[in-house]
């Protein structure tokens, strides 16, 4: 059972640039949980996570070595990251003292070279290239590209979700290349699940009698073709697209404007309650234009869900059989796809899970970590998870 009690010990590593968790939607969120929760039980070190106020408005103990504690934050579309960053930073500095930063995605780590000047160590994971999204205007690609290179050329140590992420960094940023470490998002081969009965009866749904989409409602995700695909297809079941948007705007709300008797949006749902849709899905269908590595084929792949996925170079890094992909954007060859028996689309689930396991994972983070903090650091962390209670 989780200690409920805020642990008042300096913390070795500061999380920041995420919304929060337990029970927030992201890639960045997911990540962060599997990983520091497993590193919460298995490593001496004590880390505290710095999210967004709005987003959760209370601290949440994991247990004695990790919390989860909210931070000042704009609720706003293009102007949120940044500002709760800044936030955390200067928190974590004055009052936190870590011995390490670790700062997610490249917007936030626009902050690197300011945390470097207060004399941090610095980690930044590259979670894939933002100014690729649909929403940003010239500006904010322009910001999200300082981001980048701020992180590049100040960090300790650069993580990259991907292999072809990780490759295109070595091959933008040279000199930097020594620091860039590839270490994947997961999936869990025993993620807990909602009753099946009752999640299917709350959508009316049958088992294996429906396709599933999974992310947040933003143009990137291009579920607008999945659901010109579907309807196209001459498929029976429904479709299911499960996940809403942080902010609502008008694509968001014209895609929701085309649900009906077979077209089924859930709104955000907690991870139990996607395991249990996951594992009754006829097919998991990722039609997007951008990604990092997509955890949410990663969750349906370990469900044991079959699996089809837009071409893009992160989904091809989870390194499934060619005809796993379609062309990002042929709503024509989608329709095809979900025409045709989705056994055809059946994986080597165990394989998949060999290559993308969140213990190893966490062992990799670890890794990192470790060479970040000297030896002292790691002396006194030891020191204190040995320590009488």
């Amino acid at each position: 059972m989780a200690n409920k009690t805020i642990s008042q010990a300096r913390p070795d590593v500061c999380v920041i640039g995420l919304r929060g968790f337990p029970d927030i939607s992201g890639g960045v969120e997911t990540h962060c949980e599997q990983i520091l929760a497993r590193l919460s039980r298995i490593s001496p070190l004590r880390f505290v996570v710095l999210g967004r106020r709005g987003y959760m408005d209370r601290t949440h103990v994991v247990n004695a070595r990790l919390d989860v504690r909210p931070v000042a934050a704009l609720r706003n579309k293009y102007l949120e990251a940044l500002p709760n960053a800044l936030a955390a930073l200067f928190y974590a500095w004055a009052v936190l003292r870590p011995r390490a930063l670790h700062i997610h995605a490249i917007g936030p780590a626009l902050i690197t070279p300011l945390a470097k000047l207060l004399g941090m160590r610095v980690i930044v994971t590259h979670h894939g290239c933002d100014y690729e999204r649909a929403k940003w205007n010239w500006a904010g690609r322009m910001t999200l590209r300082m981001g980048e290179w701020a992180a590049l050329r100040f960090a300790d140590r650069v993580i990259a979700v991907s292999p072809s992420l990780a490759r295109d960094l070595r091959r933008r940023f040279r000199r930097r290349a020594g620091r860039i470490r590839y270490v994947p998002n997961g999936a869990d081969a025993h993620a807990e699940t909602a009753p099946a009965e009752q999640v299917l009866q709350r959508f009316e749904l049958a088992p294996g009698g429906f396709v599933l989409g999974v992310g947040r409602l933003v143009p990137e995700k291009r579920f607008d073709d999945l659901i010109d695909a579907f309807e196209n297809s001459g498929a029976q079941g429904k479709l299911v697209i499960a996940g809403a948007a942080d902010h609502g705007d008008a694509y968001a709300r014209a895609l929701t404007a085309r649900a009906s008797e077979r077209v089924v949006f859930t709104g955000s749902l907690d991870r139990r309650t996607l395991e249990a849709l996951y594992r009754n899905a006829s097919l998991f269908v990722l039609p997007s234009s951008h990604e990092g590595l997509p955890i949410a084929a990663l969750e349906a792949i370990g469900a044991g869900a079959p699996v089809v996925l837009s071409g893009i170079a992160a989904n091809r890094d989870i390194g499934l059989d060619a005809h796993h992909y379609f062309k990002c954007g042929d709503v024509e060859a989608l329709a095809r796809v979900l025409a045709a028996p989705s056994a055809l689309y059946a994986v080597d689930r165990d394989a998949v899970l060999a290559r993308f396991d969140w213990d190893v994972i966490a062992a990799q983070t670890l890794e990192v970590y470790t060479s970040m903090l000297d030896r002292s650091g790691m002396l006194a962390a030891v020191e204190r998870i040995n320590a009488p209670a």
